[in-house]
């Protein structure tokens, strides 16, 4: 009997012996060994043997990417504007040992670290600054926060501002501030629209008086060319005339005192003062003057009469 609880004690201390000194570590997590308290290495994942008794596990660290809230607190800005913000780490034990006897409660730290520096950064900064900056104020953090970490084994590897509330009078300029803006905008584009629209008018009327000049400065010309041609066509009647006179024809002198009467009388015809036409009481002498006018003008330009189709010339008016 005694022989049998011997032997059972045995087997119990051996199995003591064999869980003591066989250590399985899972993925993602590393152990420390200590030695008699003291730190001797570090396991990784796995199956290891320490030796009982004296080895022992001292810390469990996660090796996995973790991460941190980093509470809401309030910061003052530059300009002394008050906000409420709050941020999350993102942070990566690349030590075991650093991180498991560097610091005491790494959590903890590494909160309280990311709180100061984010008070530091916002406090440096002005409140529109902050507001539109954000990546700028994550970036200085995130570089801050990982060289002081550095030397507890641990990486930083982002650092997110996640709100940022001003209080609800700044809240409320702001929205002021910014209907004004968009007010501004809005008055600014349609003044951009009507100098546009004036400009295109402006333009508009400069090309149509451009066509209308040159249209004026053709019609002058042709007009030009007309009293031009008008007056060679005098000129050379009264050149006509004046050989006439010189040849002793008479009737030539008709002309002249009948083209005037024409004249006249059209002027007294169309005399807006006129309401009664009174007519010559010799009025066949008006039809011989045109007649006369007439013949002369043949005689002036056309010396030799237009043939009839049946090859005849037409008999002169007598």
């Amino acid at each position: 009997m005694g022989l049998e609880l011997f032997l059972a004690g045995l087997v119990v201390l051996a199995l003591f012996i064999m869980f003591s000194a066989v250590k399985v570590v899972g993925q993602g997590y590393e152990f420390t060994v200590e030695r008699f308290g003291r730190y001797t290495k570090t396991i990784k994942p796995g199956l290891h043997l320490i030796t009982p008794f004296v080895d022992r596990i001292g810390q469990r660290m996660n090796m996995m990417e973790q991460v941190l809230d980093i509470p809401a607190q309030e910061v003052i800005t530059r300009d002394n504007a008050q906000v409420t913000t709050d941020a999350v780490a993102f942070i990566q034990v690349m030590d075991a040992a650093a991180a498991a006897y560097e610091v005491h409660n790494l959590t903890r730290a590494i909160s309280n670290l990311s709180m100061t520096n984010i008070r530091t950064v916002i406090g440096s900064l002005d409140l529109d600054e902050v507001l539109s900056n954000r990546d700028d104020i994550n970036e200085r953090l995130l570089r801050v926060i990982d060289a002081a970490t550095q030397p507890w084994g641990i990486k930083v590897t982002r650092v997110e501002i996640k709100d940022l509330e001003p209080p609800a009078d700044i809240t409320e300029a702001m929205a002021r501030q910014m209907k004004a803006e968009r007010l501004k905008r809005a008055e600014i584009l349609t003044a951009e629209g009507e100098k546009q629209s004036a400009i295109l008018r402006a333009e508009g009327e400069k090309q149509s008086t451009v066509l209308e000049a040159e249209g004026r400065k053709e019609a002058a010309f042709r007009d030009a060319e007309a009293r031009e041609r008008e007056a060679e066509a005098e000129a050379k009647a009264t050149q006509v005339v004046s050989d006439a006179i010189a040849a002793g024809d008479v009737q030539a002198i008709n002309y002249f005192v009948a083209q005037d009467y024409v004249k006249a009388f059209e002027k007294l015809a169309i005399s807006p003062q006129q309401k009664t036409l009174i007519l010559p009481a010799d009025m066949s002498a008006l039809i011989g003057t045109i007649a006369g006018v007439g013949e002369i003008a043949r005689e002036t330009f056309g010396k030799e009469r237009p043939a009839r189709p049946n090859g005849s010339v037409p008999p002169t008016a007598q």
